[in-house]
């Protein structure tokens, strides 16, 4: 706890704010070793019952926080993060430690070096105290993976939080510190975002580099409020050469989030290719359309721009991709992964060259609805998500490998399309279960989508407060 805290309206280290946090070291009301430490116990509370971490180093960090406490104790941080704890997914590379990918059958070799996202953090003074957890290859929208534990959502220990940032979005629900670093390329900061309660946004593609980079890849910020992702952002979004689809230098000011709705064109978006809408997702929805217009937004409903068409191309080309990696294995070692990714992969080597490039079209077919939806619209707002929630158990919604995309229907057409998006609370089933918003700009516009995104939080009224450790 906050060491001056004594009564119960003062909040927990562990659940402070990154902005909170500098505040704190500055004024020396508390220092980065003392946070660390409350985070390393509210973890191990949590921890045995949600499984979100993957290689936690107590140790190591705690090396780290003490040097950050130094460095603040002589009025020298050495960064905008410097001292604030930070998790980082398994797929993104962190120097001398394995990168998985949340599946068996991955040789476990060191890297060599960060890539950019967790080289920018520790250049900033991050204390990186554990990777997180995420399915087999990523290519699942769940907390399943045949190389970690499961992990579970922390508002619900029978749900899953999502994925495939699975162990970021339960890390972040748990209040394991205020920074989590995620990958998303079809849906996979925003959609465990919206099941944890979370703000994730998924940027426009280049603006945060990444290694290795893919067409729609991008590494984005989970955060709890929209200040600590663009906090993260200003970090995040500096170039590297690495990157190929990196972005040149910006001066984006990314404390400007000060934005009114008034008058802005709004796109609501309910109809997307795949599984059937829930009333109580419509309904937040609905609820959160309303606050914008009360807001002075020009709201309209309009169409969705993904078919059954581009869905199916896209999950074919993914397939074969998944498929080209997985027939390359022995046989032994292929079958270490999950059997829900093998039985979906299995299907790309029966498709053509055509079906597959066919696939991979419906890319370019995608942004050109896009951008043709954005020559009249500000910004959309949508689901993240049809569904409220599923079996902690499950690797998708349906839980179906011929059916494996169904759910993301709201969120893959902005990483084809590279539009930045993000994901925040809306709202809460009769439940008490979250439900995500998503907000959309023009392709670049990202300090735009976080912008409405700090309007939202203004308008969406209380939130319920975060899960606690079950008690023993």
């Amino acid at each position: 706890m906050h060491k001056a805290k004594q009564e119960e309206t003062f909040t927990s280290l562990h659940d402070l704010s990154a902005h909170d946090l500098i505040a704190g070291y500055k004024t020396k009301q508390f220092s980065p070793s003392e946070v660390l430490e409350d985070v390393i116990a509210h973890v191990e509370r949590w921890e045995p019952h949600i499984q979100a971490l993957y290689l936690f180093d107590p140790a190591g960090a705690r090396k780290v926080a003490k040097a950050s406490t130094d460095r603040w104790n002589n009025g020298e941080p050495t960064g905008v993060l410097d001292g604030v704890p930070v998790t980082i997914k398994d797929n993104i590379a962190t120097k001398g430690q394995p990168i998985p990918l949340g599946a068996a059958s991955v040789p476990l070799v060191a890297a060599e070096r960060d890539a950019p996202p967790a080289a920018r953090l520790r250049e900033a003074g991050a204390v990186i105290f554990s990777k997180t957890t995420m399915p087999d290859y990523g290519m699942l929208s769940s907390g399943l993976s045949s190389f970690h534990p499961l992990t579970r959502n922390p508002w619900d220990l029978g749900k899953n939080p999502g994925g495939s940032s699975a162990g970021a979005g339960a890390a972040a629900a748990a209040g394991y510190g205020p920074l989590h670093l995620g990958t998303d390329i079809g849906g996979s900061v925003r959609l465990p975002a919206a099941w944890c309660g979370l703000v994730a946004l998924k940027p426009s593609l280049g603006r945060v580099p990444i290694d290795p980079p893919y067409v729609g890849r991008v590494a984005g910020p989970m955060t709890r409020t929209v200040d600590d992702a663009a906090l993260m952002m200003s970090v995040l979004s500096k170039p590297d050469r690495r990157d190929g689809m990196s972005l040149p230098a910006h001066d984006i000011n990314w404390k400007a989030l000060d934005k009114s709705p008034r008058k802005l064109r709004l796109g609501l978006m309910f109809d997307a290719a795949g599984q059937a809408l829930e009333k109580p997702v419509r309904d937040v929805v609905v609820k959160a359309a309303k606050a914008f217009e009360a807001a002075g937004a020009v709201v309209t409903e309009v169409d969705g721009i993904l078919t059954r068409e581009m869905l199916d191309g896209i999950d074919n080309f993914f397939r074969a991709r998944m498929w080209g990696d997985l027939s390359k294995l022995p046989e032994k070692e292929r079958a270490k992964a999950l059997p829900y990714i093998l039985q979906w992969a299995e299907r790309g080597a029966k498709l053509s060259g055509v079906d597959v490039i066919s696939g991979f079209n419906q890319t370019m077919a995608i942004r050109t609805a896009a951008a043709k939806l954005f020559c009249e619209l500000d910004y959309v707002i949508s689901p993240v998500s049809p569904v409220v929630n599923f079996p902690a158990e499950f690797a998708a919604p349906l839980n179906d490998p011929q059916r494996p995309f169904e759910h993301i229907g709201y969120t893959l057409p902005w990483n084809m399309s590279e539009n930045p998006a993000v994901s925040v609370n809306a709202g809460y089933d009769r439940h008490g279960f979250p439900i995500g918003l998503q907000i959309v700009g023009r392709r670049f516009d990202d300090i735009g989508v976080l912008g409405m995104a700090k309007a939202f939080e203004g308008l969406r009224g209380p939130q319920k407060p975060w899960p606690s450790p079950p008690k023993k």
